[in-house]
């Protein structure tokens, strides 16, 4: 056996180890040089490594979740001769779902679908990246081929049958069995850091809550007038406009715009405003930073709330891009609900959480009214922010959006 060791390659901004995150090829399989192997998760994507060489799989250096340090083995390859068959492209099978033994299990039905001209009404097409690579190779728009893995899933299977049924005419084969498996889901990568900073957040710091509501009628009026004379990629959200306010009201209570430093035992009260935007990806909860929110007018602010957004959203954002908020805006949009209660981004003192703009029938002037209303769900650390003060900074940022002329005045 002609042997080849495989380590891992710095990933770069100084890592010295990486977790597994998902393997695309078992031991036994043969791979083909630039094939993709599998994923290692950073801090803050996950990073495909393929194979440097052409041999078959003899070992694996873990199961995903394991931490390798860079420079350790992690694929072992056989790469005496080069077998015709068995080349390993995609990702790796699931194995067939059992059917419990106490329940009688009904017969597999092979179902005719076929070859789809319409996209499958699934949420989001879910497979691995050398699929993706075989599916943008061929041309295929993965949304129209079937998947019969986990929730959807298109596995190698799936789309090696829709390649040939395509390029026979004939309808795709699907067998389905009903299924009683649970699937193990390991807390791992991104997932795993969100789990240990929030329960480190709510273990650590007391959270103090506020709601108010807030009539943004005036202020919806504005942006729709904004937006009506610019390109649908430019319009106004609410984000830009409760940033400014929000940026204007912590002037006058800078105790808002602090970050704790628990190991000197110091809070560092920040003139600048570096803004967090908590933003929902593919891989869970990212807060990009606008850096200096201060500095800009509500065309930037809302330029950069969109770019770092993508950016977190597609893996491409920097790290430094990712670290470095004083206090965050956190928003479900249409499915923030009537009340919240954000966990606040440690080591900030303060998060603010917008809620869903509902019209209610309210008493304006003695007269019964419809209003565009919206709560804002704010949480605060009460070791160093008093209520009083939490309470009096959301109410000058409810003053500013219900008349909100005055966020632009100097």
């Amino acid at each position: 056996m002609s042997e080849y060791i495989f380590k891992l390659p710095d990933l770069g901004e100084g890592t010295v180890e990486s977790e597994i995150g998902e393997w695309f090829v078992n031991v036994g399989d043969m791979v083909n040089e630039e094939d993709v192997v599998g994923t290692m998760m950073t801090d803050k994507a996950a990073v495909e490594l393929s194979s440097p060489v052409t041999g078959k799989v003899v070992k694996l250096a873990g199961e995903p979740g394991d931490i390798i340090a860079v420079g350790a083995a992690l694929v072992t390859f056989d790469t005496e001769g080069t077998p015709d068959e068995g080349r390993t492209t995609g990702a790796k099978e699931q194995p067939a779902e059992p059917v419990a033994e106490d329940k009688p299990a009904s017969e597999p039905a092979a179902v005719e679908v076929p070859v789809a001209e319409e996209p499958v009404d699934r949420a989001r097409v879910m497979t691995s990246p050398a699929i993706r690579m075989r599916a943008k190779e061929a041309g295929v728009d993965l949304a129209l081929v079937p998947g019969t893995g986990p929730g959807g899933r298109i596995l190698r299977k799936d789309f090696d049958r829709y390649l040939k049924a395509r390029a026979t005419g004939t309808a795709v084969t699907v067998t389905r069995t009903p299924s009683t498996a649970v699937k193990e889901i390991k807390i791992i990568g991104l997932r795993r850091i969100i789990a240990d900073r929030m329960q480190a957040a709510k273990r650590e710091i007391p959270h103090f809550a506020y709601v108010e509501e807030i009539d943004i009628t005036e202020l919806e009026s504005l942006r729709k007038h904004l937006n009506s004379k610019r390109d649908a990629a430019d319009r106004l959200t609410l984000l830009p406009f409760l940033g400014l306010a929000l940026i204007r009201a912590l002037r006058e209570f800078p105790q808002c715009n602090v970050t704790h430093d628990k190991d000197r035992n110091l809070l560092l009260q920040h003139e600048a405003v570096h803004l967090g935007v908590a933003t929902q990806t593919p891989d869970g909860l990212k807060v990009p930073v606008v850096k200096h929110a201060e500095m800009l007018s509500i065309d930037e602010l809302a330029a950069e709330i969109r770019r770092l957004s993508d950016a977190a959203r597609t893996n491409k954002a920097r790290k430094s891009e990712l670290t470095g908020s004083t206090i965050t805006i956190t928003s479900l949009g249409k499915l923030g609900g009537i009340a919240s209660t954000p966990v606040i981004n440690s080591p900030e003192v303060g998060i603010i959480g917008v809620n869903r703009a509902v019209e209610r029938p309210m008493v304006v002037n003695g007269q019964i009214a419809v209003r565009l209303m919206m709560n804002l769900s704010t949480s605060f650390d009460h070791r160093f922010v008093d209520g009083y003060d939490a309470a009096a900074m959301i109410q000058c940022i409810k003053e500013m959006l219900e008349h909100p002329a005055t966020i632009f005045l100097p």
